[in-house]
Formats: structure tokens, sequence, C-alpha cells
């Protein structure tokens, strides 16, 4: 079975390097709890691209992520309804947003994992975010962070607009690995000798593409790979374990009150 470490520990566990390696984190559920795009349809709610029902939505979507992870149709459909909201609209009003999602994004970062990303920096792997997110905000939580660079979703720009077409291949699924095996051509980073982290099913392209894949917060699907594969597993989202102990406070009270009115009853 696999053993479960702290993040602590596979910094320090994390060698001298050897080969040109790199490290690739998913950002969502990985890096940071929930999901990014909560944050960017904050913002747009607050720029009038959001209605208010689209928005609590978008709200609850990301209870389930954080709770069981992506899904291949919700994550089609959030891209495309990004896609016909962006349509027209001018680069520079979305990147005008930019504040308010950073606000809401940067609190959630998981500091563990953080940690772990600058222990592969010290060793002398570059980092990078690899995230189905937008390009635009996955380059920019880099420079913010002091990551090496980023790789996200592109979307087309014609006359500094949006048309609401995508503006390259989708970095999910295989598309993710597409794209970092891309990267790793550009910059001479030989991928047996890299990391990548992730915690969906979905990612399984891209951390088979590397010599240490390691599964972060994993979806069911992905935690069942990992354990056959022998990977190493961290886990620190805190969401659904709260909400277990919730529910078990509240059946413990029920219970007990359950028992109180028999005894009541009884006497």
């Amino acid at each position: 079975m696999t053993e479960e470490v702290s993040p602590r520990e596979e910094a320090a566990s994390v060698p001298s390097e050897h080969g040109r390696g790199a490290a690739f984190f998913d950002l969502d559920r990985t890096l940071m709890a929930g999901s990014s795009g909560l944050h960017w349809a904050r913002a747009a709610r607050g720029a009038g691209l959001l209605t208010r029902r689209r928005m609590l939505r978008y709200g609850l979507q990301n209870l389930k992520f954080r709770l069981s992870g992506s899904t291949d149709k919700a994550t089609d459909q959030v891209r495309k309804e990004v896609g016909e909201m962006i349509a027209g609209r001018r680069v520079k009003d979305l990147q005008r947003m930019s504040p308010k999602v950073l606000a809401g994004v940067l609190p959630r970062l998981y500091p563990e994992m953080l940690e772990v990303a600058y222990a592969h920096q010290d060793a002398g792997r570059p980092v990078y975010i690899c995230t189905a997110a937008g390009q635009e905000l996955a380059e920019m939580l880099a420079h913010v962070l002091g990551f090496d660079g980023a790789v996200g979703a592109r979307s087309e720009i014609r006359d500094g607009l949006y048309t609401g077409r995508p503006g390259g291949p989708f970095t999910y699924r295989e598309g993710k690995a597409v794209a970092i095996r891309e990267l790793a051509s550009r910059e001479g980073i030989d991928l047996a000798h890299s990391y990548a982290y992730s915690d969906s099913e979905s990612d399984l392209p891209m951390l088979r593409a590397v010599g240490f894949p390691i599964v972060v917060n994993p979806d069911s699907e992905l935690g069942r790979v990992a354990r056959a594969e022998g990977w190493e597993i961290m886990r620190f989202e805190q969401l659904g374990r709260r909400l277990k102990a919730g529910g078990a406070v509240v059946l413990m009270a029920l219970v007990g009150g359950g028992t109180r009115a028999v005894v009541e009853r009884r006497r």
C-alpha cells in the first residue's frame, strides 16, 4: 500500500538534480484549495459579465469540485460558457479583473505545496504551473509566486478583442501532457527526471509523462490508480473531513436527543 507522506517530508526528500528535470504543478485542488475559476467568476460578476444565477451555480460547482474533483462534462460546460462570455470583450478589460482574481486565489494557496515547489527550485529544477485555467491567470500567478513559468488554456485574440474561440490546444487531459512535452522540448527538460503533481484522474496523461508522479488530494479514481501504481500521496484538503466530522456530530446529537426522549417517555 502507498505510504501517505506529509508535504514537509516530500520537500525534504527532494534529491539533488542529476538530470535536467522540472516540476509541474496543477493549480486547482493541488496548489490551492478549491477552484481558481470561482474567483475569476466573482471578478466577472463584479464586472457585470455574470448573472447572479450563474454565479450561484458556479459556487455550487466549486463545492462539488472541492469534495470530489472535476468531471469532463463540467469542465467542457464551463469552457464553453467562458468562451461565450468573453467573446467581443477587450483584453484590457479582462486584465483589469486580475487584482480581484489574485485577491481570491492567493489566500487559498497551500503553504505546504509552495514549500514543495521551492524545494524543487532549490534542487535545480524549474517549476511550472500547468492548468486548464486561462494562460493569463496562470502566468500572472507564476510571476507572483516566483515560479519559472506556466502552461494554461489560451483564447484567440484579434485586434485586442477575445473572439471566444480557443487560441490553441485545450490544456486538459492529453492536451496538458502535450503542452508539457512541447515545453520540455523547448527548454531542454528531461521528463524522465521530472515531477508532476495533480489531484485529478483527468491529469493521468501528465502524471504518466514524467518519471515521478505524485498525487495531491486525489479524487477517488486517481487515488485508486496511485495505490495500484505505488505513487506517493499527499493530503491536506480539509473540507471533506470537516463535513464528515460535522455530520458525525449532528448524528451523535440526534442519537443523544432520541435517547433522552425514550428515557423521558419511560419515566
